[in-house]
């Protein structure tokens, strides 16, 4: 929350104005974009309702998408792809789905 400040006296000045703050448990954060898939496993997230409206603040560092070399050289065979960096890219693009990887480059 605030660096140096009392979580009590937080939470009660934040009530004055109206606002609640609430921890959530979350163990992975997924943001979908135009670009690709944001993954951000155990984040921190809170939860903040003012005045009606609903704020999620989420904390982490995003996650490089995890794969095997098996994974890597089942697309590149599967596909007929010689160019490993390839195999790769569509492996992260894909979030590490074998099979939507060899669709993606078959394609």
């Amino acid at each position: 929350m605030i660096p140096g400040m009392n979580p009590k006296q937080l939470e009660a000045a934040l009530k004055q104005l109206g606002m609640k703050m609430e921890n959530l448990s979350a163990t992975q954060v997924v943001i979908k974009t135009d670009e690709g898939d944001i993954t951000i496993n155990n984040p921190q997230v809170v939860k903040t309702t003012m005045k009606g409206q609903i704020v999620y603040q989420v904390s982490g560092s995003p996650e490089e998408a995890a794969f095997s070399e098996e994974d890597v050289k089942l697309v590149m065979e599967q596909t007929g792809v010689e160019d490993r960096k390839k195999a790769e890219e569509a492996l992260k693009e894909t979030n590490g789905e074998v099979v939507e990887a060899i669709m993606k480059l078959k394609s």
